[in-house]
């Protein structure tokens, strides 16, 4: 059987247990963080927080879901045409090089027009391809995640870009 990437829509605030009891059943699971500054009135601290809030990706086969579903704080996965919704390697992978980069990025669940197709040629994100977007009064890079009704906007760099 093959191994494909899935979402799972779990519990709030519920990623990080869920993560960690996937990872003990010896099931591949993938929680994207991000570091946050937070601020209290008494002291400031950086934390990590899921990328994708209720989301924990696993890399399974499909005879393994009845056991990822019975995780405590697994809601259910996400489908689309009443089938769980494989999530393409790719974008697991853009994901991860969004969070390691130093790119300003946001995730976005509004709907988008189609854009101009472009490349980014140069920098920590070079070789991924998205669309050029107007978005709050600034030009993004939108690369869209179907799978998992998800847009990531980030903003490169114009030099960065060539158009497809």
């Amino acid at each position: 059987m093959e191994k494909n990437w899935y979402a799972l829509y779990t519990k709030s605030r519920s990623e990080k247990k869920v993560n960690l009891e996937l990872t003990n059943k010896g099931i591949e699971s993938y929680l994207p963080l991000e570091k946050k500054l937070k601020i209290w009135s008494d002291r400031k601290k950086w934390v990590d927080e899921p990328f994708i809030r209720s989301y924990v990706f696993v890399h399974i086969e499909i005879d393994d879901f009845h056991n990822a579903l019975n995780t405590p704080g697994v809601v259910s996965v996400i489908k689309f045409g009443g089938k769980p919704a494989k999530v393409q390697d790719d974008h697991i992978k853009i994901i991860q090089k969004i969070l390691s980069s130093n790119e300003e990025f946001e995730i976005s669940t509004e709907s988008f027009e189609q854009g101009e197709k472009i490349e980014i040629t140069r920098g920590s994100m070079k070789g991924f391809f998205g669309e050029m977007v107007h978005h709050l009064n600034k030009y993004k890079v939108l690369i869209r995640i179907s799978s998992i009704n998800q847009n990531l906007l980030i903003r490169i760099n114009p030099s960065f870009l060539r158009k497809v």
